[in-house]
């Protein structure tokens, strides 16, 4: 087979190919060609061949053959060839590949060669991809390259002390002297992978940490000698000297002055020195100057060196750089809340932040203006956050209206400005702020009783402007049904006045109901809202009564329930309307730290007295204790699911004794409502359902419901039950042991329970049936029931 070309030959033949197929093509021909020659005698080319099998790799296609080549070539006594087996190893082998522990004994050897090159080879690969069975092996030889005359060595010895102590961690107890004496060296290489060892032994190790704090005078001194050094041609770096190894020293002055008053002392002035002297005009000198930065915070530094660090962040500001402008607003972002005034200094700067371009620092800019947010400067700020709100990105817009809420909800000045501030935000951004703010707002302007005026003028003519902000539509629907009354009067202090008639009120409501950009739930407060209005309005309460009828065949179920609903109101009892229909009480969230998107809880102001019919209130859980508002108004014979509220507030105070005051609202009428049930047990087409009957103090009557949804019957149906042994069971002879198929048919059981002690219930259920000639067995335990149980 004839040679293949060389390396520098087939990259030019690999480049110059036109399609991918080509290039294919010639790399699978050269690997054959390769493959081939690595199967032949010695034939000086095993380098040549390795060497474009590597550029082949750095391609991405496979070259996994080529391993064994490299353990050849590394153990080759010819430097050309064990360097290329290196870079092999390198490259093809880690620490998963079992030929990797073949070379272990080469670079032994080669460790202890007497050319400084053949062992910086062996300490570049044990550092890149050496095993931890490697690592544990090989660590006396580093150890002993750690003290070595030769810094060129030395630099790569403690690099590679690096890469152990990261794989095995109990080897830095052997390291740590060698890296002690390490400090005292003169060449910069050597200093930097010291520095850099004792980082990594510190991070890893408490006592070692202890034990190197005794050196932070000797780093110091080492720090100073670097920051007031003249001009070096050899170390300089746009001004700085070598600012490599002063950003490793002051991350490791960072770590040992960490908690530790005595280390922080020795540092504080050191730390000074460096802020002032450090040109930040260069790239160099701000990585420098950013490293202090942190070290000052995060160690046991004085206030004013504090301030001095947040200063320097203050003029990373002013850069021109935007990675240097992204990192201050990060760190600053950190500290804001334990250094807030000297943050504050900086407002306008950070402020002005947020008309950058670049999306990555215009969202650094805005978290740490929200954070800087305060009782003095919310007014000023805030101008400042709706400005951006009008012109931020979609993807920001969602985290700034979130912003904003909490922020006027900590530190609004007035409820006038609070609720402003908020119409301001879903006039601008309504589409993007959480489902919350609605709800929130109508429980602001709920206890803003003096506003009540103010309020429903403003969002009136919000609605009438625009009603494509769903939010924004249903909290002016909201409010005008509320305080309707007060929009008719014209009589606002507050704004200019303004004459709206009712056939305008109604007007804007029909428009909302009859607009495509409506949602649901908007149509619903509008629905609502118009109800409210019968009796808040004298001429034009059959318009409403036309409006509502129209919705009672809606195709929306939660829509037509509610029409269906008022329609009995006006038709049947039309003299508990005014009753039913009156505002809604004040709403007072019980915890005042409560801001927009978290949850609290919120309890509903005690209603007085005389005000006791003025609410209706549906228990949520469970649906079916309390029966539809049409069933006990003698409507259909088909009870409905009850709606979650009849008026457009949220929901008040679910009780046991909900359905006896709704009963009294109606002139109390006589309904029972049915049992609840839950399911305990589903599998093979059996169902067994759960239902208490009757309970009292310390009894219970529970029915167990067996059906059967197969073709089959289901035949030998037997129950038991456990209960604890403070609680008395007495199981009823069962209705039969065959459950008809189809569900056509049930067996029921019922079981007493005496519970004196009111301890907390739970029943283990042993089913047992055939089923299609095979017997099935199964036991549940049931933990809930469908009413409170004791």
């Amino acid at each position: 087979m004839s040679p293949s070309v060389r390396l520098q030959e087939m990259i030019r033949v690999i480049r110059g190919a036109r399609t991918q197929g080509e290039e294919r093509g010639v790399i699978q021909r050269e690997c054959a060609a390769i493959r081939a020659q690595f199967r032949q005698a010695d034939n000086g080319t095993r380098s040549h061949n390795l060497a474009k099998l590597l550029y082949v790799h750095m391609l991405g296609y496979p070259a996994h053959f080529g391993q064994m080549e490299c353990v050849r070539l590394i153990a080759s006594p010819r430097y050309n060839e064990k360097r290329v087996g290196y870079l092999g190893a390198m490259m093809l082998l880690d620490e998963k590949q079992d030929a990797s522990l073949l070379i272990t004994n080469s670079i032994k050897n080669d460790l202890s060669h007497s050319s400084q090159y053949v062992q910086s080879l062996a300490l570049c690969t044990l550092a890149c991809m050496g095993s931890a069975e490697m690592c544990r092996d090989l660590a006396p030889e580093i150890d002993r390259l750690l003290r070595a005359s030769n810094s060129y060595i030395k630099k790569k010895a403690a690099l590679c002390a690096v890469h152990m102590v990261r794989k095995v961690p109990e080897l830095g107890e052997l390291f740590t002297p060698a890296a002690r004496s390490l400090l005292s060296e003169k060449n910069h290489g050597v200093l930097h992978g010291a520095v850099v060892l004792i980082t990594e032994l510190c991070e890893r190790n408490p006592d070692t940490l202890e034990q190197f704090r005794k050196a932070v005078p000797e780093l110091v001194l080492m720090m100073k000698g670097l920051v007031m050094s003249g001009y070096s041609p050899e170390h300089n770096v746009a001004g700085i000297s070598d600012p490599f190894l002063q950003v490793r020293i002051l991350r490791l002055l960072r770590i040992l002055g960490r908690n530790n008053d005595t280390a922080s002392d020795a540092m504080n002035d050191l730390l000074a020195q460096v802020a002032t002297n450090t040109d930040s005009s260069k790239t160099a000198g701000s990585a420098v100057l950013y490293e202090t930065v942190l070290t000052v915070m995060d160690i046991k530094s004085e206030s004013g060196l504090r301030v001095l660090a947040v200063n320097i962040l203050g003029r990373f500001l002013l850069n021109n750089d935007r990675n240097i402008r992204y990192i201050s607003m990060t760190s600053l972002q950190k500290i804001v809340q334990t250094d807030h005034n000297a943050v504050q200094r900086h407002r306008g700067t950070i402020v002005d932040c947020l008309k950058d371009q670049d999306a990555s620092v215009k969202r650094r800019a805005l978290e740490l203006s929200l954070a800087l947010v305060s009782a003095v400067n919310i007014r000023s700020l805030m101008k400042e956050l709706l400005l951006f709100l009008s012109s931020c990105p979609p993807e920001l817009r969602a985290h700034t209206t979130s912003g904003i809420f909490n922020a006027a909800e900590r530190y609004a000045p007035s409820q006038r400005w609070h609720i402003d501030t908020i119409l301001h935000v879903l006039t601008t951004a309504g589409g993007d702020v959480r489902d919350e703010t609605v709800p929130n707002l109508i429980q602001l302007i709920t206890t803003a009783t003096e506003l009540h005026c103010y309020t429903v003028h403003k969002l009136y003519r919000a609605l009438i402007t625009d009603i494509s902000v769903q939010s924004l539509v249903q909290v002016a629907c909201w409010c005008i049904g509320e305080y309707g009354d007060l929009l008719l009067r014209g009589e606002c202090e507050e704004t200019e006045p303004v004459q709206v008639t009712e056939d305008d009120v109604l007007d804007a409501l029909e428009t909302v109901l009859q607009s495509h950009m409506s949602s649901p739930a908007t149509r619903g407060f509008a629905l609502t809202a118009t109800m409210k209005l019968s009796t808040r309005i004298t001429h034009n309460v059959d318009r409403i009564r036309s409006i509502v009828s129209i919705y009672g065949s809606c195709i929306d179920v939660e829509l037509q329930q509610r029409a269906v609903e008022y329609n009995a109101l006006f038709k049947k009892y039309d003299h508990m309307r005014a009753a039913v229909l009156e505002r809604m009480p004040v709403i007072d969230k019980s915890s005042p730290g409560h801001t927009n998107g978290e949850s609290a809880g919120g309890t509903i102001k005690e209603l007085e007295p005389t005000k006791l019919t003025q609410e209706i209130v549906f228990p949520q859980e469970p649906s079916n204790q309390v029966c539809d508002l049409l069933d006990l108004l003698g409507g259909s014979g088909e009870p409905f699911q009850p709606s979650p509220s009849l008026s457009s507030t949220a929901p008040g105070p679910a009780s046991s004794t909900a359905g006896g005051d709704l009963l009294d609202l109606l002139g109390g009428l006589d309904v029972t409502p049915a049992p609840p049930s839950v399911t305990v047990y589903e599998k093979n087409g059996v169902t067994l359902k759960l239902q208490t009957d009757t309970q009292t103090d310390t009894g219970m009557t529970v029915t167990l419901t067996a059906t059967n949804s197969t073709d089959g019957d289901i035949t030998g149906l037997t129950l038991q039950a456990a209960v604890p042994k403070s609680v008395q069971l007495q199981m009823k002879a069962p209705s039969g042991d065959v459950i008809p198929a189809h569900g056509l048919g049930q067996v029921t059981q019922t079981v007493l329970l005496n519970n004196p002690n009111k301890v907390s219930l739970k029943i283990r259920v042993r089913v047992c049936y055939t089923s299609q000639s095979s017997v099935c067995q199964d036991t549940v335990q049931i933990d809930s029931f469908p009413s409170t149980a004791w």
